[in-house]
Formats: C-alpha cells, sequence, structure tokens
C-alpha cells in the first residue's frame, strides 16, 4: 500500500528563514518558467515549450544565479518544473473537454506552500534513527531540522515535501510497501447515509451528530473578514496590521479543517472497527454544490428569472462543511489498512425506495426526516430509510461478486 505520513517541523530561526528563501527561490523558478512559456507561445509563432526544455536549462540557471537556484536541490527544482507542467497538461485537458480552462497563474511568494524532493537520498534524506531523542530530516540548504514525530513511519519513504501552513512548517513523506494491519472480523456488514441534519445514518439505526464546525466558528470568522475587509486595497499587504488580520482569518479556517479532519478520521475508524463490509453511496458533491445557471429574462433584455440560487446557498454550505468527500477517502484509506471493503452504490432513489415492497415515489418522501410508503403505508426515518437501501444494494454487489 501507499501512505503518506505528516509530521511537525521544529526549525531553529536560521533555518525557518532558509526555509522561507528556498519557497521564494522556487516560486522564483516556477513563475520564471510560466513567462517562458507565455512569451515563446505569443511572440515565437505559438511555439509550445515543454518540461523537457526547461530541464535542460537548469544547469545554466543555477551557474548563473548560485545564491539563490544554485545552492538547492537539483530534483526538487525539477520537480517544480513538473509541477508547471502537470498545471499546463490539466489546462489542455480542460480545454479539449469544453470545460472552463482556468490557464496556469504565477504564484505569489504567500500561495507557494511547498517543495517536493522527489527521492529520499537526493537532496533531501529522511534520518529515522533518533539524534538526542528527537528525529530529524536534513534539506540540502538547509541542514538537519528536528521532526515532531508522533508516530513510526512504516513501508519505504519515497519522496519528501516540505509545506508551510501559516507561520508552521510540516513534513510529508509518501511512502510505498506499508504493510496492512488487519483487524479482527466482526462479520458485520452495514450501510450508511449521509446527510446535513445528521452526519450520517447507519442500516442499524445509529445517527452521528454533524458537528456543523463553519456554523460554529461563523461568528468569529465574520468578525475577522469584517477587520481584514476594512484595510483599502491600496495599503493591503503593505502593513503590519493587514497581514496580522489576515493570518487571523487563514488562523480560523485551519483549525476548522482541523476539527473536521479529527471528526472524519475518528468516524471513519469506528466503522472500519465494527464492521466487515461498509455501503456508501457514490455521491458527486461537486455536482450538488454547483451553482445553478442563471435563466434569461425573455421580456426583459438583460434580465434574469429567479434560479433558486439563494435558497440553495444554504445547502451548498452545509454540504461543504460536512466535507463528504474528504470522509470517503479517509474511509478507503482505513478500510485498505485493516482488510476491510468499502461498496460504493448508486445514491439514487435511495431515500425515495421503499424497502419493505420496493415502490419508488417522490410522494414517499413526505418530509426532510420522514417517509412514508405510499403503495405499503411504511413509515420510518428518511435517512435510516436511505441507508437500509445502500445495504440492499451492496449486497446485491457482494452476491454477483461471489
Amino acid at each position: 500500500m501507499i501512505r503518506a505520513y505528516r509530521f511537525r517541523l521544529r526549525p531553529t530561526v536560521r533555518q525557518a528563514q532558509a526555509l522561507a528563501e528556498m519557497l521564494r527561490d522556487h516560486c522564483s523558478l516556477y513563475n520564471g518558467a510560466l513567462q517562458e512559456r507565455r512569451d515563446a507561445y505569443r511572440h515565437t509563432s505559438k511555439t509550445t515549450v515543454r518540461y523537457g526544455d526547461q530541464s535542460v536549462q537548469l544547469k545554466e540557471i543555477r551557474g548563473f544565479d548560485p545564491e539563490r537556484q544554485g545552492r538547492w536541490s537539483f530534483s526538487s527544482q525539477q520537480a517544480t518544473l513538473r509541477r508547471l507542467d502537470k498545471a499546463f497538461a490539466a489546462f489542455f485537458r480542460r480545454v479539449k473537454a469544453g470545460q472552463t480552462p482556468g490557464y496556469p497563474r504565477f504564484k505569489g511568494v504567500g500561495h507557494f506552500d511547498a517543495v517536493t524532493f522527489p527521492k529520499d537520498g537526493d537532496g533531501c534524506r529522511w534520518d529515522s534513527t533518533p539524534h538526542d531523542a528527537q528525529t530529524r530530516v536534513r534539506l540540502q540548504g538547509v541542514g538537519h531540522v528536528r521532526v515532531h514525530q508522533h508516530r513510526p513511519v512504516r513501508g519505504r519513504v519515497k519522496t519528501v515535501s516540505v509545506k508551510r501552513e501559516g507561520r508552521n512548517w510540516y513534513v510529508v513523506l509518501a511512502c510505498d510497501q506499508v504493510p496492512a494491519e488487519p483487524l479482527p472480523a466482526p462479520g458485520s456488514i452495514v450501510g450508511i447515509d449521509m446527510g446535513v441534519t445528521h452526519f450520517l445514518t447507519t442500516s442499524n439505526g445509529e445517527e452521528i451528530a454533524n458537528p456543523r464546525f463553519v456554523e460554529a466558528s461563523a461568528h468569529d470568522l465574520a468578525e475577522a473578514q469584517r477587520h481584514l475587509a476594512t484595510f483599502p486595497k491600496r495599503t493591503r499587504r503593505r502593513t503590519k496590521k493587514h497581514r496580522a488580520a489576515a493570518r487571523k482569518v487563514a488562523k480560523l479556517h485551519a483549525k476548522i479543517r482541523r476539527q473536521r479532519l479529527d471528526h472524519h478520521h475518528k468516524a471513519a475508524l469506528d466503522l472500519v472497527r465494527r464492521h466487515d463490509v461498509i455501503g456508501c453511496e457514490r455521491l458527486n458533491t461537486a455536482g450538488m454544490t454547483k451553482a445553478p445557471a442563471p435563466k434569461p429574462d425573455p421580456e426583459q433584455p438583460g434580465g434574469f428569472l429567479p434560479n433558486g440560487a439563494a435558497a440553495k446557498a444554504g445547502l451548498h454550505r452545509s454540504i461543504l462543511d460536512a466535507g463528504w468527500g474528504i470522509f470517503f477517502g479517509i474511509l478507503a484509506q482505513k478500510a485498505e489498512s485493516a482488510a476491510r471493503r468499502v461498496i460504493p452504490v448508486d445514491a439514487r432513489n435511495t431515500s425515495r425506495t421503499c424497502p419493505e415492497c420496493g415502490h419508488v415515489a417522490k410522494e414517499n418522501r413526505v418530509t426532510q426526516a420522514k417517509f412514508e410508503c405510499t403503495a405499503c403505508g411504511f413509515l420510518a426515518n428518511a435517512d435510516h430509510v436511505g441507508a437500509l437501501n445502500v445495504l440492499s444494494r451492496a449486497g446485491l454487489v457482494l452476491c454477483d461478486a461471489a
């Protein structure tokens, strides 16, 4: 299996300064490579510059500017150029698919927060042998940085990434050949239905409350954002007070993200420990939270008809706050590690199908929480009915596989 481990770095003042300089110089390399591609396409008869062409120039760039570019790992600079190449590949893919293209943008120093070393031992070295009771990672141009390793690293370290979040630094290790850790088989299968009122409901009737972390921090977040908006545009990012206000907003968002991840990890681990097979809905959260298309008013040129965007805004916010997609990813990872199985099933009509007689109708779901079959009169909670139907469809998949 492939796993990623994320640990907090404890750099000294000089090491933190060197890490910031490393990000700044890699950002400069990224922007310079992007500018070269733009100029080549615009002024040289639409010539396309590729990764191979720019990688060849790295030796000259490092020799021309040894103070800023020559001090860092050659392979990490190649990874930065590959990052730009992937951005252009995704851009052309979206153009061919007819989607919103999103041309690659220049990165500001505050928005370029990660540097990747493609191979352990090439410009970096993960040293799992503690020195002075501390694990360290060696980075070219920075030195041996202390790592707060809160759990053992299993498997073989393939790539090492250094990431900045606010004023904190982290190291991310991508490892392969990670052994599985199977749990005892409880002999249970369950279906889960995701929701907004409750985070999830199981086919056994259990409900996990939706913590609504964004709503809980809405007051503090709104106050911090209002304070940030009071700074005029001409002074933004130029004063110490504006930078402090921006850091406060980012700190609140980071806290919400950590709370959500902690909740998802605990809920997923509880399901994996108690069930062998977990059936879940195959949800398209991006489509569910997409803003409705505007409706032009034929009687009023330039005007638009109501499309329900304001009414759906609250639902979209609640779905994004719940983070269903992130939860499904965490659940799949934990299930794979514990030798469990997660079966995604079609989510259509799971809350409109009667689990007793199989009757499907929109009228079966009387309210958001109440289900009453118009054919047989079966009465139950709508989320519980959805979980039962998910369990039934997961069982059919198991039978077909057998």
